[in-house]
């Protein structure tokens, strides 16, 4: 015996004690989806079976399921629920959360109850307790289906039980296997012809019957029409829409949702009394002239469509009036009613229209929702929303966006099939709109404070704590370029495994094992500039048509700072437009994104040079020359100094590493004479994000702009290593030991594919594996000493690799909405968390 349960639904158990309930919900559903009012009850009195604490109990399970349901859940309630009241709450839950409930009813006969309770020594209440939950659930048997269940299941015996299989139903709105590409188009309303048209120009081929009415149509490259409803009423072919839309629909060459005209139709053809308005008068005279047969195929086909769909794994929603995030994918007589009709706020417009309420200004969700509903002049972006209906039957045009190309094609109305009630005006003669619109490339404090929750597509929901949103709102606001410029921040990046040789705490060998164990192969090690991490958005001409800025773009640091003034910015993007002459075509774009490493690394960090790294060395080298002479004239007295010297010795070589290893990477600056960028990695350009290349395609474009500008550019050694052959990684090591010994500050091994996901997730981008003398700069002179480097050892390095993952999907999530050229919130949503993240406390010599 089957028991279908929708997906996300509230399973609510109903049986007297003893009947088994817990049994047969830890059988057949998760320990996760099962919740006991034992359970509770202990969690809150240490007594399973204090029934003095069931309020209380209660009170917390009913909180636990609506976060279950609001996460989109299967949630199943454990409890004799035999009393009408307290189904009633669970059923309340279920419409406020917009999913589905059903009472599996174990029905078991008195004597088993009661013979069960007897075998538990903590069920101590008598045989009556069980007598009148039996009967309260006898008076209730009747009547579920009337509360509000939507499926009622009752078991009467054992053997029932026993038989009986859960089945997990996905939604009949569940299309996120569908990925498409899809081709969404507005309410057509009848206007057979102008379909047709907009169909050819889609790609699609019409086939036609042998009276030469279109019956159906299919695209030569696979692609699927989705229709938003609204097929009929008002236009002059009600029927040739349907007949050529549900051909297609039957050949699985297109979707469709219901539309609220069709709901009105189905309910006519069935024989309700409806208001024969708003163009029905002509459907029904329409289909009236089509056989009997038609008109019943029609019947069916509008009684059965659904009423909003989620597809492309969830990145996209269509449904006919626009649907808010928290109705996506849900099942409620509520969902239904705001996908067919919207929502008003209970005013008329001076046409006696209702004034819809402008759920798209509020919408921040990740899904792209497309609909029609409410004719409007043209189709525009609001927050990741488009309304399609542009008004064929009032003579203005059908529209149709292509998916995930986000590209607009309409055809124009053949001519003014029916009056509108509001004139549709041209897009030139439109008022100002009654509820302005939010500018997509304006900021809202309300996008980025308090706490928040980033949807990222490799990393899933990324959480920005209140306190963190803050810190960053310090930086950002005070420090930062415009954040028009500001596309991408990029993430921090985790140290290898701690070497367990003696005398480094980092080697080349964790790194090619550690990728290793994530099954990467193939990885490329890359020479680490000691530098300052930059980013560099270059535009060809003026930045001003893409991104709304006058200027060639910006270079910024990894907290969005500027590293030049104005005027030393817009020289050295010049430098760099030049360079990439032969980008822009080839990529097709108006501008790049670079990931690069900026020199010296006293352009940026001189005062910290100044402040910090060189009164340490200038101290210590003066204090330990003094306390070696002291000491050595001592040991020529004949005093026994012997240990102490050898240790200020020790000291004051360790000093000398020290104030080695920062001049290094210290060179005179004049204006931009001295610096020095070496970038490698090509991050976006326009409508494209790069992420996916290898490393070996973004090292080729870097070389050519080294091959461009050498004096400004600076060329990134790289080795690419197999991590399953030894003489492979020996080579990868000698390298690394070549580079550090000369004094470089080491590499970074990253997956030479790039992007990589392994078996719990992504893969680190990259491990850093720094030199022995350099880490002098971050752990201090004298960290080599035997008791520093054993205590070092002891180093975390779990939450600076989360940290890192976290930063990495937010920063590929940022770089995709840039290329779907999403409204900058939606991208700077991700920049912003990225900085936030920043202040988690995590120790910041890793």
């Amino acid at each position: 015996m089957k028991l279908s349960i929708p997906d996300m639904a509230l399973v609510v158990l109903v049986g007297a004690s003893g009947s088994g309930k817990s049994t047969f919900a830890h059988k057949h559903f998760r320990s996760t989806q099962v919740l006991s009012s034992d359970f509770f009850r202990g969690l809150v009195s240490d007594d399973e079976n204090d029934q003095t604490v069931s309020e209380a109990a209660f009170d917390a399970l009913h909180y636990v399921a609506a976060k279950r349901m609001t996460a989109g859940k299967v949630t199943v309630i454990d409890a004799t629920n035999v009393q009408r009241t307290s189904r009633g709450h669970l059923i309340a839950l279920a419409k406020k959360h917009h999913v589905l409930p059903v009472a599996i009813v174990l029905d078991m006969p008195e004597g088993l109850c009661i013979e069960r309770n007897a075998a538990r020594p903590d069920r101590d209440f008598g045989a009556h307790v069980i007598r009148r939950h039996r009967n309260e659930l006898r008076k209730s048997l009747r009547s579920l289906e009337k509360e509000g269940f939507r499926r009622v299941y009752v078991l009467r015996t054992p053997e029932e039980v026993e038989a009986a299989e859960i089945e997990i139903e996905p939604l009949l709105n569940d299309k996120r296997s569908e990925t498409g590409p899809f081709d969404v188009i507005g309410d057509v309303h009848g206007c057979r012809a102008e379909l047709e048209e907009l169909l050819e120009k889609l790609g699609y081929v019409l086939d036609r019957d042998a009276e030469g009415r279109p019956v159906g149509a299919v695209h030569p490259e696979g692609r699927r029409a989705v229709f938003v409803g609204d097929l009929v009423d008002r236009g002059p072919d009600t029927p040739g829409v349907l007949r050529l839309a549900m051909g297609m629909i039957e050949a699985g060459n297109a979707l469709c949702v219901c539309g609220n005209h069709e709901q009105k139709l189905v309910r006519a053809l069935r024989g309700r009394n409806v208001r024969v308005s708003h163009g029905l008068a002509e459907s029904l005279e329409q289909l009236g002239a089509e056989p009997e047969e038609f008109r019943k195929r029609v019947e069916a086909f509008c009684g059965g469509l659904i009423a909003h769909y989620v597809l492309d794994g969830g990145n996209l929603v269509v449904s006919h009036a626009g649907l808010p995030e928290n109705y996506h994918g849900r099942a409620s007589g509520a969902v239904r009613s705001f996908a067919l009709y919207g929502d008003t706020t209970g005013e008329t417009d001076e046409y006696g229209l209702p004034v819809r309420y402008p759920w798209a200004q509020d919408y921040r969700g990740r899904a792209m929702v497309l609909y029609g509903h409410t004719p409007t002049p043209v189709a525009e972006w609001i927050n990741g929303t488009m309304c399609l209906d542009t008004g064929c039957v009032f003579g203005g045009r059908l529209t149709a966006l292509r998916y995930p190309e986000r590209e607009v094609v309409s055809v124009a109305a053949h001519k003014v099939w029916y009056e509108p009630t509001k004139p549709l005006l041209p897009p030139s003669e439109l008022p100002p709109p009654a509820v302005a619109r939010r500018d997509p490339d304006v900021l809202d404090l309300d996008d980025v404070i308090g706490r928040r929750i980033v949807e990222t597509q490799h990393h899933g929901r990324v959480s920005v704590r209140e306190e963190q949103a803050a810190a960053a709102l310090e930086v950002m606001s005070r420090f930062a370029v415009d954040p028009r410029w500001l596309l991408y921040l990029p993430p921090t990046m985790s140290p290898v495994a701690t070497s367990p040789l003696p005398d480094v705490l980092e080697h080349p060998r964790e790194a090619f094992e550690g990728y290793r164990a994530d099954g990467v192969q193939s990885v490329v090690c890359e020479e680490k500039h000691m530098g300052s991490r930059a980013v560099v958005l270059v535009c060809r001409d003026s930045g001003a048509a893409r991104f709304g800025i006058d200027g060639a773009g910006a270079v910024y640091t990894r907290t969005g700072r500027s590293f030049f003034s104005p005027e030393l910015t817009e020289q050295l993007l010049a430098r760099v437009r030049a360079a990439a002459d032969g980008l822009w075509d080839e990529l097709r774009t108006d501008w790049l994104l670079l990931d690069a490493e900026l020199m010296p690394w006293s352009a940026k960090a001189s005062g910290l040079i100044t402040r910090q790294y060189a009164p340490v060395g200038a101290a210590a080298s003066a204090a330990l020359s003094a306390s070696l002479a002291a000491l050595s004239s001592a040991e020529d007295r004949g005093v026994d100094v012997g240990s102490l010297l050898a240790s200020t010795r020790s000291r004051a070589s360790n000093a000398a590493g020290f104030r080695a290893a920062y001049r290094r990477y210290c060179w005179p600056v004049d204006g931009l004479d001295g610096v020095r960028l070496a970038p490698f990695q090509l991050l976006a350009a326009e409508g494209r994000s790069f992420a996916t290349e290898p490393h070996s395609w973004h090292l080729a474009i870097a070389d050519r702009l080294v091959a461009a500008d050498p004096s400004l550019f600076v060329s990134t050694k790289r080795l690419f290593v197999d991590t399953t052959s030894e003489e492979s990684v020996a080579a990868g090591i000698a390298w690394w030991e070549e580079m550090t010994g000369a004094g470089g500050e080491g590499m970074v091994v990253k997956p030479a594919a790039n992007l990589v996901r392994g078996a719990k997730g992504l893969v680190q981008p990259g491990m850093k594996v720094r030199g022995r003398e350099y880490l002098r700069i971050i752990y201090g002179p004298d960290y080599t000493e035997p008791h520093h480097i054993k205590r070092l050892r002891q180093r975390g390095l779990g939450r600076k690799r989360s940290l890192a993952g976290r930063e990495y999907a937010l920063g590929l999530e940022a770089l995709d909405r840039v290329a779907r050229n999403e409204p900058l919130w939606r991208v700077h949503e991700c920049v912003f968390a990225v900085l936030a993240l920043e202040s988690e406390p995590v120790d910041p010599r890793l």
